[in-house]
């Protein structure tokens, strides 16, 4: 739980300046550097304490929209929830535990799907379920080529 110093002061001008001071011209290209990283690590690594992580979302979010790449920022943060919720990749068994992580990772991705892509993440979320990908399957940048099929770059 952060203290409040997230909130204080210009929280836009200080995430990017944070940015910056690691050498990157945009949030989009600080977070695709780290495509398996999820929110929370992407704020503590800009200012534990200072920085949130929806507040990096948010910037993504809108950098992503000014962009027209939210798709690809959907399938980004797909990437994200899964490597958190499954690092080692889609399971072989599908038991109650692992149904359970899968449940897990879907709904947190869906939390932060945009209200545009609500529809095609639901799609993408439905055929995940009805056609499994193997066992292992671990997509490491939203550049994967099962993710491309589910979410192609077609803004919404």
């Amino acid at each position: 739980m952060s203290d409040g110093r997230a909130w204080q002061g210009n929280v836009k001008a200080r995430l990017y300046e944070r940015v910056r001071e690691r050498g990157y011209d945009s949030l989009t290209a600080f977070a695709e550097a780290r495509p398996t990283a999820s929110l929370v690590a992407l704020a503590e690594e800009l200012g534990k304490g200072d920085i949130a992580a929806v507040q990096v979302f948010s910037g993504l979010v809108a950098e992503a929209e000014r962009s027209r790449r939210v798709t690809r920022l959907v399938r980004s943060q797909f990437v994200r929830e899964l490597y958190d919720c499954i690092p080692d990749g889609w399971p072989s068994v599908m038991d109650d535990a692992n149904r359970f992580k899968i449940a897990k990772a879907l709904g947190f991705w869906s939390s932060f799907t945009p209200e545009t892509h609500d529809e095609r993440v639901r799609q993408a979320r439905a055929a995940l379920r009805a056609t499994p990908p193997p066992p292992g399957w671990r997509p490491l940048d939203p550049d994967d080529e099962l993710l491309l099929t589910l979410l192609p770059d077609e803004e919404v």
